[in-house]
């Protein structure tokens, strides 16, 4: 039983930076009317499909998150792991993504985020496969739609 809290526990950690996304992202209000009239990529995908992506990628790496304390309490590691810090650190820059882009409406300086978090991930990938080759596997599709994610990013900067 306690496996499966400490699983639980890791996802919902993972969905914290969306949780601090959804207080910046157009819903209503001012936010809303910025970014409807940003010219955007024809390769935007309607917000539905955001939602579901990122609750699928944070699932994701809180799976990969748990895998890493699994493998690290088999090992009877003391402390934080470089993985694990790198793990809340690019939790930290995709809320600040969120925050520099939908809250301050600063699309340039949030394409440099997105760089560095593309950059974060990439190593902490490569971390957890010293650890976990399942949990680095895990972390690719969260990669794959942050290189797409810096892309769109990319189109609003240069097109608006």
């Amino acid at each position: 039983m306690k496996t499966f809290f400490t699983l639980i526990a890791a996802i919902l950690i993972s969905f914290i930076p969306g949780a601090i996304g959804v207080l910046f992202t157009p819903v209503t209000g001012h936010t809303d009317a910025w970014y409807n009239g940003l010219v955007n990529s024809s390769l935007t995908p309607p917000p539905m499909v955001f939602s579901v992506a990122w609750t699928i990628l944070y699932t994701l790496l809180g799976i990969a998150l748990f895998m890493i304390w699994r493998a690290k309490g088999r090992e009877a590691r003391n402390g934080v792991t470089a993985a694990e810090w790198l793990f809340f650190f690019q939790m930290v820059l995709n809320a600040l993504w969120s925050y520099v882009f939908f809250g301050l409406h600063m699309p340039a300086l949030a394409l440099f985020i997105m760089f560095g978090l593309i950059l974060v991930s990439v190593y902490m990938a490569m971390e957890f496969k010293t650890i976990s080759r399942t949990a680095y596997y895990l972390v690719w599709p969260y990669i794959a739609w942050l290189v797409f994610a810096f892309y769109l990013n990319g189109v609003i900067t240069c097109m608006n």
